[in-house]
């Protein structure tokens, strides 16, 4: 394996890592969040977070990608000089976007409260705005650094941003809830994730500050020429619009969901407040726990851009065709399991969870709802691995292709479905279901086609799926003929026990079995972990 292929390796290893914390401290925030301002209020913050995912995806998902794959390409090529002109350009841009956007979400608040039939929502739209300035310009820190290869930094600020809304945003949910009941509770828990973007965004700065004489020291070859900023700002225009608009989509999917799913419910006869708890229960538990394995799929994505990026400035063919094989291989090899695993384990975690929070039925619900959702994860993963691939080899209309014809077919499923009162919310993850396999099948064979050349279904394919059956026959037998669904109401103590072995022997399982079948190889490890396993 070439160093650029360690570095790839690496740089998915650092912010899996910090993703994979982020996540789990993310869904460990939603218990006692959960509990404090409870399921209307968990509701509330639910409807919020849609709208606000929208915005922030138009006006900032698309240029971070665009700088890091244009500062990778003249790193590349010994040319920092225009690598420093891009950020330079995109700086600016990103902050108007930031500040349009906040501004557009003020403005919004009440008309955006009364559409999504959540009047008490309005507060919360407020509290949250201000962070749509700081991640945006946050996000050129961000994109500069992941084109020269460094991703500590932008785990670092993760961490900052999850820590912050332990730290932060808890306390003021408690003293919303406390003051003026689950609208104000959830619109402190908003402020506070405002705060804590705040304070990863002045870690970046300070952190972007101290690295610049390191990318000063980078040897620069004088006969490029310099771009113009019109030039620079043409192309980060040319990238980072089709990226936006496919980034768009499945934030859009969810802002739809948002006003669709509790009025369908209501529609099909159910009462408004049981209908704004069950859409609570799937977006606010279900979509938050099938989040925390996609953590890695974000972060291979990332690297995916710059490392295939680099490749193409070369002009190295079998290089970006070994990278791609690579990250649809570890696609499978994370996605899998961790589907297969969720769905499994489903109702012992959502009781182990929730089970102070909510009651026995809803969290019977949430796990039916899990169940099925969690196999969206192998779907998403792939999803991510080829748009990364792509949107490296300069093809980033595919994935915004492929993905709007998905949730098109998403929202049309949802209007079919969830409207249907023996299904209602449960027909929302058979629709996310379609959505991605939608999405992933022309994906792979643009990225065959572009980068791969080949598809080794043995490698990609056979082998992981070997090793994530064997683990789930595992899983499924300890849960089921072990411990059985009597510990659901046996305490939370015993609960964890269960789930602890369960998955502790999914892992052990899973790894024995991936190595004995080959899906992962030894130079899948990190450089460290290899040097070790040779001693």
């Amino acid at each position: 394996m070439t160093q650029k292929s360690k570095s790839l390796i690496g740089g998915i290893s650092i912010l899996g890592l910090a993703g994979l914390i982020c996540k789990v401290v993310g869904v460990l925030y939603r218990i006692p969040l959960a509990a404090y301002i409870g399921g209307e209020g968990i509701g509330i913050y639910s409807k919020v977070f849609p709208s606000y995912n929208l915005l922030l995806t138009i006006s900032s998902a698309g240029i971070p990608v665009a700088i890091s794959r244009m500062v990778a390409h003249y790193v590349t090529r010994d040319d920092p000089r225009n690598a420093k002109r891009i950020f330079g350009v995109a700086m600016p841009a990103l902050t108007a976007l930031g500040l349009i956007a906040t501004i557009l979400l003020i403005c919004g608040s009440g008309m955006l409260s009364d559409r999504c039939g959540t009047p008490d929502a309005r507060g919360g739209y407020l509290a949250i705005a201000p962070s749509l300035l700081f991640v945006c310009v946050m996000s050129a820190f961000r994109g500069y650094m992941q084109g020269h290869r460094i991703m500590l930094p932008t785990a670092i600020s993760q961490l900052i941003e999850q820590v912050g809304k332990v730290g932060v945003a808890l306390p003021m949910a408690i003293w919303g809830m406390r003051a003026g009941g689950p609208a104000l509770g959830a619109a402190g828990a908003l402020l506070g994730t405002s705060i804590a973007e705040g304070a990863a965004l002045l870690y970046m700065a300070v952190k972007h500050l101290l690295s610049r004489r390191a990318f000063a020291q980078v040897a620069q070859d004088e006969s490029a020429a310099v771009l113009s900023r019109k030039r620079i700002a043409i192309r980060l225009a040319t990238i980072s619009i089709p990226i936006t608009l496919g980034a768009c989509i499945v934030p859009l999917a969810g802002w739809i969901d948002s006003f669709m799913l509790t009025n369908l419910m209501e529609g099909g006869g159910m009462d408004t407040t049981e209908a704004l708890v069950r859409y609570g229960l799937y977006s606010g538990m279900v979509l938050t726990l099938i989040n925390v394995p996609t953590a890695l799929a974000m972060a291979m994505s990332t690297n995916l851009v710059p490392t295939i990026s680099a490749g193409m400035a070369r002009g190295d063919k079998d290089y970006v065709s070994r990278e791609s094989i690579t990250g649809l291989r570890i696609a499978a090899v994370i996605g899998f399991p961790c589907a297969v695993g969720m769905s499994i384990l489903a109702k012992p975690i959502l009781f182990l969870f929730y089970s102070g929070s909510y009651t026995a039925e809803h969290l019977t619900i949430a796990g039916k709802l899990l169940q099925m959702s969690a196999m969206t994860i192998g779907l998403f993963t792939m999803v991510q691995a080829t748009s990364g691939i792509l949107q490296g080899c300069g093809k980033q209309r595919i994935p915004m292709y492929t993905l709007l014809a998905g949730v098109a077919c998403k929202v049309l499923l949802n209007f079919l479905l969830v409207r249907i009162p023996a299904l209602n919310i449960h027909g929302a993850p058979i629709a996310s279901l379609v959505c991605y396999t939608v999405s992933m099948a022309p994906n792979l064979y643009y990225v065959v086609k572009y980068a791969a050349r080949r598809f080794p279904v043995t490698d990609i394919v056979l082998r992981p799926l070997a090793a994530t059956l064997a683990m789930g026959a595992v899983v499924w037998l300890l849960w089921q003929k072990l411990f059985t669904e009597s510990y659901l109401s046996a305490g939370r103590g015993k609960l964890m026990i269960a789930v602890i072995v369960c998955v502790a022997a999914g892992i052990a399982v899973y790894v024995v079995c991936a190595v004995l079948f080959k899906a992962v190889r030894s130079e899948d490890l990190p450089a460290r972990l290899r040097r070790r396993a040779k001693r």
